[in-house]
């Protein structure tokens, strides 16, 4: 009987080990609680101080976790037992996000900082009248370049990228979207094209650019620029501010042919468990002070038109970063292309990584 009670209690021991350690795991993994606020963020993306700040203001504890890419965020929310209170997806993956159910509709009663949002950047196409997303920041895709190294060169084009000049001094973002994009608009098409044709003709163009690719890489692409481990590189012009306030030798244009204007907004997916917590949070972010100091720090531009009154004057008028309404119009916002076009995307750019080898 002795041998059974203490069987019994060390299997009860075990269980209990057990599910504490469940509990710590679904902790780390996004599971929060009243007291808790789960934020699901692009990496490098948000001032730190900021989440201090707002963990004493809010009485909530931050669990702040990253993903590298869209795609990435969207199947970690589709798949589920995963809790996130607030995510930043990019326009065409809250486009995508609202047609799969993921997201909830956003109470801009809850929200009485939205009024500092420049109206440019709302009721966007993605999200007319912004009903399941909030602007956090937006930017362009273009071309960091080191004219010191190019002999006093300065690019303008896209097609400027296949000069023999450049040949292995190039590092490009690892992002089908953007490299099959500026293929396509290097030939003069949308970087939203379906035409199998031309993509197949972007493509093909694509590969006789590899002797000038010296790598195709992720957020390292900032410090081999910024180290001069090449001359050039194809980012996104927050990443181009980080760079070049490492290294004043570079700068940073958007090609003449025309790029991407992107938008990234702060949403609630359908599985939050702390829905109040995440409006505290928008609207923490939406407060101009904040807003201003988060785009200093990060170095992407801020939609929040007061925030954009506080900055200083050498990032508000830099019009790199900044650039004037009749440029942006020219630019093009990634669409929801389907999951089958977003596959054939992939593939594209899988076939161009894989003839560098």
């Amino acid at each position: 009987m002795k041998q059974l009670v203490r069987m019994f209690v060390a299997v009860f021991v075990v269980a209990f080990a057990l599910m504490y350690g469940v509990h710590l795991l679904n902790s780390s993994e996004g599971y929060a609680g009243s007291n808790t606020l789960t934020i699901y963020n692009w990496g490098d993306y948000i001032d730190p101080d900021l989440i201090t700040e707002f963990e004493k203001e809010s009485g909530l504890k931050v669990i702040y976790q990253t993903f590298d890419s869209n795609e990435a965020m969207m199947t970690k929310i589709e798949q589920g037992g995963t809790t996130f209170d607030v995510s930043v997806p990019s326009e065409y993956a809250i486009s995508k996000m609202k047609e799969e159910n993921l997201l909830l509709p956003i109470d801009h009663s809850k929200l009485p900082n939205l009024a500092h949002i420049d109206e440019r950047f709302l009721n966007l196409s993605f999200d007319p009248d912004n009903e399941y997303s909030i602007p956090y920041f937006w930017g362009t895709v273009g071309i960091v370049y080191n004219p010191s190294m190019l002999d006093g060169w300065q690019i303008k084009s896209w097609n400027d990228l296949w000069d023999p000049r450049l040949r292995n001094q190039i590092l490009l973002v690892d992002g089908a979207r953007e490299v099959i994009g500026f293929g396509l608009n290097s030939l003069h098409y949308s970087l939203n094209d379906t035409e199998e044709a031309h993509l197949q003709e972007a493509k093909n163009k694509l590969s006789t650019l590899t002797p000038n690719v010296k790598a195709i890489v992720g957020d390292e692409i900032k410090m081999l620029l910024a180290n001069e481990e090449a001359a050039v590189g194809v980012v996104w012009s927050g990443d181009a501010s980080e760079i070049m306030g490492e290294n004043e030798n570079l700068d940073y244009v958007v090609p003449e042919e025309g790029s991407n204007l992107w938008f990234d907004n702060m949403v609630i997916p359908k599985t939050a468990r702390n829905i109040e917590g995440a409006y505290k949070f928008m609207n923490f972010m939406l407060d101009p002070e904040h807003a201003a100091q988060n785009a200093e720090y990060v170095g992407y531009s801020t939609p929040n038109k007061d925030a954009l009154a506080l900055l200083p004057e050498d990032i508000s008028g830099d019009e790199r970063f900044y650039p004037a309404p009749e440029l942006t119009e020219k630019l093009e916002v990634y669409r929801n292309l389907g999951k089958r076009m977003l596959a054939h995307y992939n593939e594209l750019f899988l076939e161009f990584k894989m003839h560098r080898k």
